[in-house]
C-alpha cells in the first residue's frame, strides 16, 4: 500500500529517511531515480541513510512503474521518493497515485521560487497544473509538522 510520494532532489536524507518514513508508517522505502540504478557512489550513500528496519529498494523508473503497477509492493507500507517533478508525474499519470508532497528542488537560473523550498522550471509548473486538474493532490510541506500547503494556491 503507497503511503507517500515525495519529490525531493536530495533523495533520501535525514529528514525524509527519519522525520516522514516515521510519521507516513513506512516499512519500505522505494527510490524511483534512474540516474542513481546506476551509481554505485550514491547508491552507497542513500543506503547508509536508510532507517533501521526499513526496507530499501532503488528502481529506475520505469522499473517502479512496473512493480507499482504488479501488486508486488501491496504487502508493504510505501514511501516512494523521487528527485523531479517529472518523475513524480511519470509515476503518477502511469501507476495508480493520486497525491505527491514537493519537498526541497533546488533553485536553478531555470527556476521561479513557489514556496520556503520548492523551485520549479516553467515545464514542472505545467506538469504540476495538469495534475491538478487531473483531480490529483499536489501538496508543499518539507516535514511533516508543518501545514499542508497545496500547490493549486501558490501557482
Amino acid at each position: 500500500m503507497l503511503v507517500g510520494l515525495r519529490v525531493d532532489h536530495r533523495l533520501l536524507h535525514g529528514q525524509v529517511a527519519f522525520s516522514w518514513t516515521s510519521a507516513l508508517g513506512a516499512d519500505c522505502i522505494l527510490i524511483a531515480n534512474t540516474a542513481v540504478t546506476n551509481d554505485n557512489l550514491r547508491k552507497t550513500a542513500i543506503k547508509m541513510a536508510k532507517p533501521a528496519g526499513t526496507k530499501l529498494v532503488i528502481k529506475n523508473i520505469e522499473d517502479s512503474i512496473k512493480a507499482l503497477n504488479s501488486g508486488v509492493t501491496d504487502k508493504y507500507k510505501l514511501f516512494v521518493i523521487v528527485e523531479n517533478v517529472k518523475d513524480a508525474y511519470e509515476l503518477m499519470t502511469k501507476a495508480d497515485i493520486h497525491s505527491v508532497t514537493l519537498g526541497g528542488t533546488k533553485a536553478t537560473n531555470e527556476t521561479k521560487n513557489i514556496s520556503k523550498a520548492v523551485n520549479l522550471t516553467d515545464e514542472e509548473i505545467s506538469l504540476v497544473k495538469e495534475l491538478i486538474e487531473r483531480g490529483d493532490e499536489v501538496e508543499i510541506r518539507m516535514v511533516p509538522a508543518d501545514k499542508k500547503m497545496l500547490a493549486k494556491n501558490v501557482l
